[in-house]
């Protein structure tokens, strides 16, 4: 395993010319990374289904340079099986290469975060590929087409859906909607990425909270009738969603409550 930080990535890479890999972004404080675990586990298992060699130990050693290279911001990890190879067929032996960089943490503006994202309905859906379903991999040409759709009008977001027309994610969060005391958000076993706030906000926040949690198919039309929407990932945190087209939601206060519960995991 080569691990480079602000790497030179030369024109070989398997990565660059298939998107034969899969990534990770990390945001970290005070030199914690809370959701490293849950990072790891997603890495580790997108590696293992491209059949790309890694180990714990290097996920573990680039978060570790990382921290000595400085106290907070976003850590992002690119792994790619490296060079080689003859056009689609991959090397016997791949050298994968761990891609390291690291960047200030975005900052979504204050009334984005108190009153909500304004979405479009993207123009493409996501296909539908079980075999890649839920891992962070390199192609993401469906998600660059949605966000260019969505910042040719001025919107904040791109609500993405599957081949039948129901919603998945958004281009870089997963989204998720309370009805009652359930809180709902979409399967992944088909398309979109398994998102590791999401994890978090599904096994240990709902429950706190006194949610019931959903997962399963809804109709872009039952959306409608949600109590609250929002939108969460591992960097921005959670955002209320307020719009999609004549559609509004208020940002509530389970989405407020969430929202802090899970921006605490960085401020202790």
């Amino acid at each position: 395993m080569t691990v480079l930080w602000q790497p030179d990535i030369p024109a070989t890479d398997r990565g660059l010319a298939y998107g034969d890999g899969c990534f990770e972004t990390l945001r970290f404080h005070d030199g914690r990374f809370p959701l490293a675990a849950c990072h790891r586990r997603r890495l580790c298992e997108g590696a293992a289904r491209l059949g790309i060699p890694l180990q714990s130990a290097d996920f573990d050693r680039a978060l570790d340079e990382a921290r000595g290279r400085a106290d907070a911001g976003v850590l992002k990890l690119v792994l790619t099986r490296g060079s080689g190879g003859r056009g689609y067929a991959a090397p016997a032996r791949p050298s994968p290469r761990l891609l390291c960089s690291l960047h200030p943490l975005p900052q979504w503006s204050a009334a984005v975060r108190r009153e909500g994202l304004e979405l479009i309905l993207s123009p493409v859906h996501l296909a539908d590929q079980p075999a890649l379903a839920g891992i962070k991999h390199l192609n993401r040409l469906e998600q660059v087409t949605a966000r260019l759709a969505a910042d040719r009008v001025g919107a904040d977001e791109a609500l993405m859906t599957d081949s039948g027309g129901r919603p998945v994610e958004l281009t870089a969060m997963n989204i998720l909607a309370r009805f009652g005391n359930r809180l709902w958000t979409a399967p992944l076993h088909r398309c979109g990425v398994a998102g590791v706030a999401r994890e978090h906000l599904l096994s240990v926040l709902a429950p706190e909270a006194g949610l019931d949690v959903e997962i399963r198919p809804r109709t872009l039309s039952q959306l409608r009738a949600a109590d609250e929407v929002f939108a969460c990932n591992s960097v921005a945190g959670i955002l209320p969603v307020r719009k999609l087209g004549l559609w509004r939601w208020p940002a509530g206060e389970v989405t407020r409550a969430l929202q802090a519960a899970l921006e605490r995991l960085w401020e202790s």
